[in-house]
């Protein structure tokens, strides 16, 4: 069976949000007291919007969880993935924006060699579900899964992706991963056929606590709760 283990940030940031007014004013992500903040970051000017809402600026990046320690995916496929607002995301005067365990819908896509995570859909804990356009990184970790070789080190802990289930499975044998292991996805197809007659195929390896913090590729405007 594969363990799977939970794991929380602990990042505390600082930036930068247009109000509802035509000032600026700062929020914070967590507990300001808790750890030391980054330096301020300039973002594009905001317009202001209606009475009890704030515009979070494009650039901001919101630190997010996972439930499992790291994520495996073929090299050509997307599967669907759900992360969490790691922290409480407030102004300075402690309105809430974005409550800790909204949860940030999207998938993991190829991209540029690697995998990237693309935010679709942001459900805040009310049930609220706000359209939401932020990414990761591109991440390009990879591991070599070959015949005979052991797979414990990369499977412990870890969410598999459908097609690189398939890979894992089809090279060594390891029947135990079934479907209700793997993320929702597709994208073995003809490749994944390909590198199984090789005998090894790589994989690759995401790391969310380190790989999959978000950034925002446009504003996003929520009602604030003071």
């Amino acid at each position: 069976m594969l363990k799977f283990r939970k794991w929380q940030t602990g990042t505390v940031l600082a930036l930068t949000l247009g109000m509802t007014s035509t000032s600026l004013a700062p929020f914070a992500i967590g507990n300001a007291a808790a750890a030391p903040l980054f330096p301020s970051q300039q973002y594009p000017s905001t317009q202001p919007v209606q009475s009890g809402q704030v515009r979070i600026p494009r650039g901001t990046v919101l630190p997010v969880t996972y439930d499992n320690d790291k994520i495996v995916v073929a090299p050509n496929e997307t599967s669907a993935v759900t992360l969490k607002i790691a922290r409480n995301v407030r102004t300075s005067s402690g309105a809430l924006l974005i409550p800790a365990g909204s949860q940030v819908e999207g998938e993991l896509r190829p991209s540029q060699g690697g995998t990237q995570f693309f935010a679709k859909t942001l459900v805040l804990t009310n049930g609220d579900r706000l359209s939401i356009d932020a990414s990761s990184n591109v991440v390009t970790r990879r591991e070599t899964i070959q015949k005979g070789a052991s797979t414990g080190s990369i499977l412990t802990g870890a969410a598999i992706g459908a097609g690189a289930a398939a890979i894992i499975s089809g090279i060594t044998g390891n029947r135990r991963i079934s479907v209700g292991k793997v993320l929702i996805g597709s994208g073995v197809g003809a490749l994944g056929q390909f590198l199984l007659k090789r005998g090894s195929a790589d994989v690759l390896v995401v790391n969310p606590q380190t790989d999959l913090s978000l950034t925002l590729n446009s504003s996003l405007t929520v009602n604030a709760v003071y």
